[in-house]
Order: C-alpha cells, then sequence, then structure tokens
C-alpha cells in the first residue's frame, strides 16, 4: 500500500499539524493538574508529563477510601476482577461524584478503566462529561477517553482530545497511538492509519506487537491483504525505515491468515499457516476455522477435512463457526447423510447448534427434494433449545412453494404469525411467488395488502413477483395500474419485460410497443430477453418483416440475438411458409457460433419433414464440445 511507504515529516511539525487539523476549541476537554494514581487503566502509563506544571499540580483532599467499606471493595476487587454490572458501576460513579470530600482520581481512573475494558464505551464518555464539567479530568481520564472515541467510530473527537493533550506539553507513547490507528482502522481510514503508522518513530513511540496487529487487521478488513503480508514480513525482519523487530502473535497471523481466504488465496494462506506453526506459535480455532472455510469455499473439501481432524488431534475445540462451515459445505455438495453426522458430533463434542446451523440443514434437505426430512429438523428444534427465527420458517416455506404445496407454506405462515416470529420481506416474496404459481391471484392480492400490518415496505423484488404475477394470470390492466403507481420504488427491466411480455401474448402490440418506447424515461435499456419478447408478439400478430428488423436493430444497439431470439422468428417465418428465411436464419446462427437447441432442433426436422431437399442446404454447426483445434463438427 502506498501510504506504507509514505515518507516521514519532523516531530515538531506532526505535532503541530495533529493540533491544528483535529482540534475543535468549542470541544477541548479542560483538562485538571491534580496528580493522580498510575495504576486502575490501560491508559495509566499513556501519557508522560513534560512540563513542570504537572510536578507542581495541587494536592488532592485527604480521602481515606479504605473507611468506605463498599466502595473500596468494588473499587480495588469488583473493577480489578470485571465481576460487576454496567449498573453497578454506574450507581457507585453517582455515589462517588457527589462524596464529599471527593475520592482521588485514581479511584475514578479505576472505574473508567474496569468499564472501558467490559467495552461500555459511551457509558465512559458519557461519564467523562460529567466529571469534567466539575473539574475533573486529568491526563489519565483523557487517555481513556480518546480510546472510547476511537472505539465507537468518533475518531475526530479522539484526535480533539490528542490535541488537547499535545498543547500541553504531554508526549504520546505506544498505546495512545495504537488506540487512534484502530480509530482509523474501524473506520476504514485505513490510508491514515498507515500513515499514523509510520510517523510513531518521529513522534518518539515505537510500535508494539498490538499495533501490529491492529494494522494488519486493518488492512485485511479493506482488502489490502498484500500490504498486511509485507508488513507481517517487516514485523520479522525490519526495514530502513523501521528498523525494528517485533515477534507477531497469534492475532496478526489468524488476521492475515483469514484475510487471505476471504480474498480465495487459499494456497498463500496455507503458506503463512506453516510459516506460524514453524515459529513455535499454536493455531487456535478462528485460524482453523479460517482455512477450513477457505479451503471449502474453494471446493477442496479433501483438504478442508484433513484440516478439521487435524484440529481435534491438536486438542483445538472446534466452536460453533467451525461445525456451521462443514454443515454448509457438505450440504451445498449434498452429502446429507454427512452434514447430519457432523451435528451430531458437534453436540457429542458439547457445542450447541445455532440456529444458522440448523437452517443450513433445513435448506440443504430442501435442494436435495427431502423436505420431509427438513420439516422434521424444523419441528425438532424448540425441543433443542434453539428457536425458529424468520429464516427458519422462510427456508421451509420456499420449498413448500417450489413444489406446489402452497397450503402447506400458508400453514407455516400463519404458524409463525402466532408464535410472534415476524415475517420478512423475502417472507412475503416466497408466499406472493407460491401463490401466483398456483393461479391463486385472489389470495395474492389479498397477502399483498396485508404487507403494511406487518410494517413490511414491499421492495423491487416484491414488485417483480407481484407484477409478474398478474400479468402471467392474465390481470393486465392491474398490473400496469401497479406499475403507474409505483413512487417509492423505481421501476425496473424486470417488471418492463414482464408488461411487455403480457401484452405481446395478450395481442396487444401497441401497449408493448409504449412499454417497450418508455425503457429511456427510466434510464433502461431493452436486453436480448426484452427484444425476444418483442419479436415473439410481432411474429404472433404476423408481422415477420417488422420482426426482422428489430433483429437487425439488435446488432445496432450492440445487443446480439441469442439461440431463443432466433428460434422465435425462424418459427415465425415456419409457419408462413417462409422457408428460405429459416435457412438463412440458420446460417446466420452458424456464422455468429451460435450452437442450436433442442427447439432450433425440433424445427429443422420439421422443414425436412416438408421436404427433404433442404438438406443440402442445411449449415454446418460447430460440436459443443469442440476445443480452438479441433475440427470436428456436426451437421443439422
Amino acid at each position: 500500500m502506498a501510504a506504507l511507504g509514505s515518507s516521514v515529516p519532523t516531530k515538531s511539525g506532526i505535532k503541530s499539524k495533529l493540533c491544528s487539523l483535529f482540534t475543535e476549541p468549542s470541544r477541548r476537554p479542560k483538562i485538571s493538574t491534580h496528580k493522580t494514581s498510575r495504576k486502575g487503566s490501560n491508559f495509566v502509563s499513556s501519557f508522560s508529563p513534560t512540563t513542570s506544571n504537572a510536578k507542581t499540580a495541587s494536592k488532592e483532599p485527604r480521602f481515606d477510601v479504605q473507611s468506605q467499606n463498599p466502595l473500596h471493595e468494588f473499587l480495588h476487587k469488583s473493577c480489578r476482577s470485571g465481576n460487576f454490572t454496567c449498573e453497578e458501576a454506574l450507581r457507585y460513579f453517582d455515589h462517588m461524584i457527589h462524596m464529599r470530600p471527593s475520592p482521588p482520581m485514581s479511584s475514578f481512573i479505576l472505574l473508567l478503566g474496569a468499564l472501558s475494558k467490559k467495552k461500555h464505551y459511551r457509558d465512559v464518555i458519557f461519564l467523562c462529561y460529567r466529571m469534567r464539567l466539575i473539574g475533573l479530568s486529568n491526563i489519565f481520564s483523557l487517555g481513556i477517553l480518546l480510546n472510547c472515541y476511537c472505539s465507537v467510530h468518533r475518531i475526530r473527537d479522539g484526535f480533539a482530545v490528542l490535541g488537547s493533550l499535545l498543547r500541553r506539553g504531554f508526549s504520546l507513547n505506544t498505546v495512545t497511538v495504537t488506540s487512534l490507528i484502530k480509530g482509523l482502522c474501524t473506520e476504514d481510514n485505513i490510508g491514515k492509519a498507515a500513515l499514523l503508522f509510520r510517523k510513531m518513530p518521529v513522534l518518539g513511540c515505537r510500535p508494539n506487537v498490538i499495533t501490529y496487529g491492529t494494522l494488519i487487521t486493518g488492512l485485511c478488513r479493506t482488502g489490502h491483504t498484500s500490504a498486511a503480508l509485507k508488513l507481517l514480513e517487516e514485523m520479522v525482519k525490519g526495514n530502513i525505515e523501521s528498523p525494528f523487530t517485533c515477534k507477531p502473535n497469534i492475532v496478526c497471523y489468524s488476521s492475515l491468515i483469514d484475510g487471505l481466504c476471504k480474498d480465495g488465496l487459499i494456497e498463500r494462506a496455507n503458506e503463512v499457516f506453516l510459516q506460524m506453526k514453524e515459529r513455535g506459535i499454536s493455531p487456535d480455532v478462528v485460524v482453523y476455522s479460517s482455512l477450513i472455510h477457505g479451503f471449502c469455499c474453494s471446493e477442496k473439501w479433501e483438504e478442508g477435512r484433513n484440516m478439521f481432524i487435524e484440529m481435534v488431534d491438536q486438542g483445538v475445540q472446534p466452536n460453533v463457526v467451525t461445525f456451521n462451515t462443514l454443515i454448509r459445505t457438505l450440504c451445498n455438495v449434498g452429502k446429507m447423510e454427512q452434514a447430519y453426522e457432523v451435528l451430531q458430533f458437534m453436540i457429542e463434542r458439547g457445542e450447541d447448534p445455532d440456529s444458522f446451523t440448523y437452517n443450513t440443514l433445513i435448506n440443504g434437505y430442501c435442494l436435495a427434494g427431502r423436505i420431509d426430512d427438513a420439516r422434521g429438523l424444523f419441528v425438532s428444534m424448540a425441543s433443542k433449545g434453539c428457536e425458529h427465527d424468520a429464516c427458519s420458517y422462510n427456508v421451509l416455506m420456499d420449498a413448500y412453494c417450489k413444489t406446489k404445496r402452497i397450503d402447506e407454506a400458508i400453514c407455516l405462515y400463519r404458524e409463525m404469525i402466532c408464535k410472534g416470529v415476524r415475517p420478512t420481506v423475502v417472507t412475503c416474496n416466497t408466499l406472493l411467488l407460491g401463490l401466483f404459481l398456483e393461479g391463486r391471484v385472489g389470495v395474492a392480492r389479498k397477502f399483498f395488502g396485508e404487507m403494511q400490518d406487518h410494517e413490511l415496505e414491499p421492495d423491487s423484488r416484491t414488485y417483480n413477483v407481484y407484477v409478474n404475477g398478474l400479468c402471467k394470470n392474465g390481470c393486465l390492466s392491474e398490473a400496469m395500474n401497479v406499475f403507474l403507481g409505483l413512487s417509492k420504488v423505481k421501476p425496473n427491466l424486470q417488471i418492463y419485460n414482464s408488461l411487455i411480455d403480457g401484452f405481446c401474448k395478450a395481442g396487444n402490440l401497441e401497449s408493448a410497443w409504449k412499454m417497450f418506447n418508455r425503457l429511456p424515461h427510466d434510464g433502461l435499456e431493452p436486453t436480448v430477453v426484452t427484444y425476444s419478447m418483442m419479436i415473439n408478439g410481432l411474429c404472433k400478430e404476423g408481422q415477420l418483416e417488422k420482426a426482422n428488423d428489430m433483429l437487425l436493430e439488435m446488432d445496432e444497439k450492440g445487443c446480439p440475438p441469442n439461440v431463443v431470439t432466433f428460434n422465435t422468428l425462424m418459427r415465425g417465418f415456419y409457419h408462413k411458409n417462409e422457408m428460405t428465411k429459416v435457412i438463412e436464419l440458420l446460417h446466420n446462427m452458424a456464422d455468429r457460433k451460435l450452437l442450436p437447441d433442442e427447439s432450433t432442433m425440433t424445427m429443422v426436422v420439421d422443414l425436412l419433414s416438408k421436404d427433404e431437399k433442404y438438406m443440402n442446404l442445411l449449415p454446418t454447426f460447430p460440436s459443443q464440445g469442440r476445443q480452438e483445434d479441433d475440427v470436428r463438427s456436426v451437421n443439422c
């Protein structure tokens, strides 16, 4: 990545730049000059005073925290162990802030640091605000505040705090800069994160393994895996710009392996995995799960299986993600018995399947045509402590609709509503499609109206299904009214094609032409499907010359016809007994190297049944399986 190799400015120039760019005067926090204990937070050592003001800070009021037994126990036992709730911490904070004399700042730092470690970042930000209102902030609370801002995607506020600290003469350290890099990575501002990383030596900071791990994770998450690989190599060997070396940890390797797997670079990921083991770092469940997922996505089932076996042999407990990856892979290739065996093994190992596990298996059974098995697993979910979600119902309803078991799909929908599972737009689209396939237009119409009762807004897919269903069931006027009433959803090509096809099949070419000519109005261009529909309509009305002109127009508009287009037009000429045109179109197909399909062959057989003299006039088509250097051909 270009940012990783940027030139490095001077230390004083960087400080000045940070102050001017990221400090907003209205948001500058006031800093107390009270001394404070260095215990209770990762950020206690984040800043070191460099001016004499810190040495001459006023003394705090005398306060014996040990005399406050519940508070002392909470701060020094619960906060240090993390064994407390956010509500307890907020209650003790309210108590502390109203105490007279006020507890020492170290007590507040201990509480804020403990809350921050438990990731209650927004609560910490609010508490720091309350503290600043009564002048209780100091460099350590601001250090914690900076980290919290970076953790909740408020990086500008984090830099504002940094600017305030720099102006008061406090120097940075690795922990602080790592927090800023983390914040920039979280906001996908990876260029600035890499630039700040390169400036660390000038700022008097030295990146540690956490800094490297943070940036590597950010690079991989944003698709810059090649830069992450270089950074890992730099950690181990160093370079001219950064002569420091640092032993990578499990976080660095797991982030990099996961990123490489997601980019489809499974072989490179495996190399990093072997390198990791050579350096004495034991892979954890995250690393193994990433590799198993990568092998499975690359259709390297055997390697994925071997990795799982190695994982178990090494004593690494597979988690639900690992098992789900294996189950999904087996379901995708139709190996349902093996997928179910993995589920059983998962339960035996003490890992509870989640709804994703069951939904994957249910979908696998449906894809394999084993809908009753899918239903049985669906029913068993609740008894195994796993509640149905909308996806569970959607998968099974889709299978029922596709196999024309629409009444069972409707019963499942009613069960879903009764159990308080909120349907999704996918639920509605699935049922609408099933109802229209069965010709139950009235029920579909009613169901479409009920969507708003569940606060569901129809999406473009919903309107595609609804308009297409109305057209295919002869309700063209109603479909046109729905189209004209579209406001929140812009008409797409699928909706246009449904209406054009409906009008053509109904013999209403005038309306079909109007829809065809209206396409540019919505910024759309006809595809080969659209043209084929219009050609079909023209052929049915006997307007063969117009249909042929449209075929020529397709080439002019950069939309080459396909075999369906040719079959449609040839069938039209065949019915008009214009066999010469049929032969001409067959030669046109052959010149374009379009392979005839079953419909083409049927029509040629019909042609020859009329007169065998056409046999010698037929073109030669390339064999479907020929290579570039193969001269084999097949005659129609």
